[in-house]
């Protein structure tokens, strides 16, 4: 093909001779030539949801015309999309008889396809790094809200043997470090193998381009539905509609980097279970996210009570049962200011009861978390997605954390803390992942997918418990657990009578900041507190005398005393007119006691009687 239009010139033929003479009985009668003026293809790249295709076109092309030629090589009919000219929705091409030079369309230019209808999910974005706009932005974490705002860099002192600048000069000594500088990571003390979600963040979209071209999407095994070329599966499956593979490999940034208990006596009570019982137990963890100084932009999840649901336990296995209270638990958390921020399980043999020491079974020569414990924690981070500005569905991973108590190389109660990938999480949502039958810690991909997808590897969260101990709820005096009936523990008026009677403090705050006394008063049966309890709730959560003292002087709060007051034995001559939960503090300070409950391990002090067996150091091990 040519290009341009064509130029000749007219001048004699064959040195002036004539036509004729040259071609007996011929005779000139004019002349004519070809204006064949040549139009230069254009080639328009459209973006999809199924991916990108190029599209020829020519300069005078009407936009009708272009956009039937998109229909045909995508395989809509001519409404079933719309074509913009930018990722977010504007410059929309509509069907008419303007042509594409005057829609300023140039040749190698990108235009983006919206089937009708779409929404954002996994498999229908093509940019997931272009933030939200404030209309659509998801409602972040206040720690991701305030990581984000943040500086992040990690800022050096001149080094005097090094640095040969001035005091206000910089080098490649002591220049600020970026977030997620590897070799910074590495050698710090113990060495940090992932790098904060946050750093990943400020990786992703620094450099020269700001990101412009990085995309945070969600994983997805599913067969996209729609495609219109062939049978549905299993008769049919193309490139268009057949999931990506997985290559499994670490994932180099995680979404928590700590966990930490608030104090030790959270996971004692916790543990308490076992010794009595011997069989495993499983709990939820509440608390907050905050930042995790230790590491750039790190994130830790600190932990203040554990909620027990309703289950059914063994020496070797949980079954977790329906639990109607599920959701005044977790309306009444948050009101405490605290959320659901993982869960918590035993997996405790005694290996000695003598001295009190339990079996280190899970360890680099057998596993870490079984298939099936992995399967779990997928399933949770699932339902507990992280929301992410940066991502076209608005959640982008996790921050539901895993804790297993077990033995130790000490052979002491450690706490190890996991979190699977965003791979591992979308091969369980996907129903891709089972764990074998007869060995729940081996785990294999279904063979219906024409595909083989494979257990993902999980990766290591440090578990702490801190130097200063914390007491979100710090009552002296321990109302009994939720569920705990097998132990002959029960929730109910007179446990609470008990509890009330135990109590010496004067301060009526002390008294309520137990978070199993306040899911009790909130979901009791006798006189739910639901609708009632939010005063008290602030007070405890803002630790606020005050506001616990003027609800105290509720209709509710006199009407529990009441009902305390005759399910304890009383003195005669002890109450002066109408009784009082005070008065029966007063003359009964020991009456219905439970046994104390042996603390042991390094931060108890020693009891008498002799304590149960041990529960050992929390695990400080490196991640």
């Amino acid at each position: 093909p040519c290009f341009g239009r064509a130029r000749f010139r007219v001048g004699p033929v064959g040195n002036g001779r004539s036509l004729m003479s040259a071609t007996p009985g011929v005779s000139v009668v004019g002349w004519s030539f070809v204006d064949i003026q040549t139009e230069t293809l254009r080639i328009i790249r459209v973006q999809s949801p199924d991916g990108m295709k190029k599209i020829p076109s020519t300069k005078r092309e009407t936009a009708a015309a272009f956009l039937k030629k998109v229909a045909k090589e995508f395989g809509f009919n001519s409404n079933g999309f719309s074509v913009y000219q930018n990722r977010n929705k504007t410059g929309e091409i509509l069907s008419q008889n303007k042509t594409l030079s005057l829609l300023k369309i140039k040749h190698g230019d990108m235009l983006f396809l919206f089937p009708s209808g779409s929404s954002t999910s996994s498999g229908e974005v093509m940019d997931t790094a272009t933030p939200h706009t404030s209309s659509s932005l998801p409602s972040e974490d206040e720690i991701d809200q305030y990581l984000t705002k943040q500086d992040g860099k990690i800022y050096r002192n001149r080094d005097p043997q090094l640095c040969r600048h001035g005091a206000l000069g910089k080098c490649v000594h002591c220049v600020p470090l970026e977030p997620f500088d590897e070799d910074y990571l590495n050698h710090l003390d113990p060495p940090v193998k992932h790098m904060s979600f946050h750093a990943y963040l400020r990786k992703l979209t620094g450099g020269a381009d700001k990101g412009k071209f990085a995309a945070l999407e969600n994983i997805s095994c599913k067969i996209k539905s729609g495609c219109e070329g062939h049978p549905p599966w299993p008769e049919g499956i193309c490139t268009k509609c057949q999931p990506s593979a997985i290559t499994l490999n670490r994932q180099k940034y995680r979404h928590v980097d700590n966990i930490m208990f608030e104090n030790h006596t959270i996971a004692d009570r916790f543990l308490d279970f076992w010794r009595k019982t011997g069989s495993q137990r499983m709990g939820y963890l509440y608390g907050r996210y905050t930042e995790h100084t230790d590491i750039p932009l790190g994130i830790r999840a600190e932990v203040a009570a554990i909620y027990e649901p309703p289950q059914n336990a063994t020496q070797n296995s949980l079954e977790l049962l329906e639990d109607p209270k599920a959701a005044a638990v977790d309306e009444t958390a948050a009101k405490l200011g605290l959320c659901k921020v993982g869960w918590i399980f035993t997996d405790l043999l005694s290996e000695d009861t003598r001295i009190g020491t339990v079996r280190y079974s899970r360890n680099k020569d057998s596993y870490y978390l079984s298939a099936e414990e992995c399967i779990t924690a997928g399933y949770f981070q699932n339902q507990h997605s992280n929301p992410c500005r940066l991502s076209r569905d608005g959640h982008f991973g996790s921050k539901f954390v895993t804790v297993v108590a077990t033995g130790g190389p000490d052979n002491q109660v450690h706490f190890e803390g996991y979190q699977v990938s965003n791979q591992c999480m979308a091969l369980v949502r996907d129903e891709c992942l089972l764990p074998c039958k007869d060995a729940p810690e081996l785990g294999y991909a279904k063979e219906s997918s024409p595909e083989q997808y494979v257990p993902d590897v999980f990766y290591k969260i440090t578990t702490t418990f801190p130097k200063d101990p914390q007491y979100t709820f710090c009552s002296t005096q321990r109302f009994p657990i939720e569920n705990r009936d097998i132990l002959g523990e029960t929730q109910d008026f007179h446990s609470l009578a008990t509890y009330l009677s135990q109590c010496t403090s004067s301060a009526f705050l002390g008294i309520v900041s137990d978070f199993h006394l306040l899911l009790f008063l909130v979901t009791n049966e006798v006189m739910p507190l639901r609708d009632s309890i939010g005063l008290l709730l602030d007070a405890v959560k803002t630790s606020n005398e005050d506001l616990a003292q003027t609800w105290k002087k509720s209709e509710q709060w006199a009407t529990i005393e009441q009902l305390c007051s005759k399910l304890l034995p009383v003195k005669r001559g002890t109450f002066s007119g109408k009784p009082s939960i005070l008065d029966v503090f007063s003359c009964c300070p020991n009456v219905g006691s439970p046994p104390a409950l042996w603390v042991t391990g390094p931060w108890a002090a020693p009891q008498f009687p002799p304590p149960r067996p041990p529960c050992g150091p929390a695990s400080i091990a490196p991640s």
